[in-house]
């Protein structure tokens, strides 16, 4: 057990871990993990679970019974990911149990090639809940517009969601009512709202790369002073609209009803550039209710020299808009800044989930003698 782990743990952060694979879970690791390092909860995205499937022989039996059985790529996909992730759910089940349906969620995306159409994506949301029919699971839609009333007829419905690629504060605003919208919707339908829950998935990490980069491209001390600081930045006032919301009238309405708070996840909390402390992203964003979704090599560097305090959010509101203001007077376009990240990130799982489909189309294709002997 790592101090600074357990520290976070102390100050109120859900620690989970930002990847999964089916080699994984069979040679127990992330059952150790969760003994040893404080996880409570796993994402996954099509990246991830196109570096799992493409880099191990774990998947090869499954997809020699999909080809016999002449099951279609598309169904392939969901059959090998809703595995992964119910054994998953499984092995977080008593995390689950323990925290009162807090933690102890995995989550599983809906395909991104499905982001801008509303109906489907409500509808392969109700598939993989189905599919997976495990209470602690968490279906991943992203906060693309479409994906807004997506949000609240699934959790009208009883579906747990996680809100992914969440750069923007408009953005999150729209995101907490279409969370509002969805439970009242679920209330009104007669659903147990304890037994629904959500996270907003706000991506911090790649904030600081694009904003970074546009500031190289303006002279000026001022211009370079502010390198490294909107992506901390940006969150800490979504922090700043999560504690406006969850004390309104409207949501305390809810509450009192049995919802829960629709907490904010860090997201993207690897740090990209070398010059960075590898913890900033996890060290600087400590909070009471959220949640840090994080790669292993940087739950490593926490674990082995992350500085922890009680809370590295409190007081930071004015200098973080100070921040925003700074970059908006040498010339970074937020707006714009936020709208590319945007759209790069749901363009960046599509060519993940397409370049999976085509690798898994030769796949079922092989003949089963040359699959069997590989």
């Amino acid at each position: 057990m790592s101090d600074a782990l357990a520290r976070l743990r102390e100050a109120g952060v859900s620690i989970w871990l930002d990847d999964l694979s089916r080699r994984r879970l069979v040679d127990g690791s992330l059952s150790r993990l969760v003994r040893d390092r404080h996880v409570v909860g796993v994402t996954t995205n099509p990246t991830i679970f196109a570096h799992a499937i493409e880099g191990s022989d774990s998947y090869d039996d499954q997809i020699a019974d999909l080809a016999l059985r002449r099951v279609g790529v598309e169904e392939a996909l969901r059959a090998l990911t809703t595995f992964d992730v119910r054994w998953a759910c499984d092995v977080l089940r008593p995390v689950y149990e323990a925290s009162g349906g807090v933690d102890g969620r995995v989550s599983i995306e809906v395909d991104p090639r499905l982001a801008h159409d509303t109906a489907r994506t409500v509808a392969e949301a109700r598939a993989l809940w189905w599919l997976v029919d495990r209470p602690n699971l968490f279906v991943k839609i992203p906060a693309a517009r479409q994906g807004l009333k997506a949000i609240s007829a699934c959790l009208a419905e009883g579906i747990s969601i996680n809100v992914t690629l969440l750069f923007s504060l408009d953005r999150y605003d729209q995101v907490v009512e279409a969370f509002l919208s969805g439970m009242e919707g679920a209330r009104d339908a007669g659903h147990d709202l304890a037994g629904i829950a959500s996270v907003a998935s706000f991506f911090v990490s790649r904030v600081d790369t694009e904003i970074d980069h546009r500031l190289d491209r303006v002279s000026g001390e001022k211009a370079a002073a502010l390198r490294g600081r909107a992506a901390i930045a940006n969150a800490r006032i979504a922090y700043e609209h999560y504690e406006r919301f969850f004390t309104s009238e409207r949501w305390l309405r809810l509450e009192e009803a049995g919802a829960r708070r629709q907490r904010l996840l860090w997201a993207s909390t690897s740090v990209k550039d070398p010059a960075y402390d590898d913890t900033r992203y996890v060290t600087d964003l400590i909070a009471p209710d959220v949640v840090n979704t994080m790669p292993e090599a940087t739950l490593n560097a926490v674990a082995d020299h992350g500085t922890v305090l009680a809370r590295s959010i409190g007081d930071t509101y004015g200098e973080a808009h100070t921040v925003l203001d700074e970059l908006a007077g040498v010339g970074v376009d937020y707006a714009d800044v936020v709208r590319v990240l945007e759209e790069e990130g749901v363009e960046k799982f599509d060519k993940s989930w397409e370049e999976l489909a085509g690798k898994l189309t030769a796949a079922l294709n092989e003949p089963v003698g040359e699959r069997t002997e590989r």
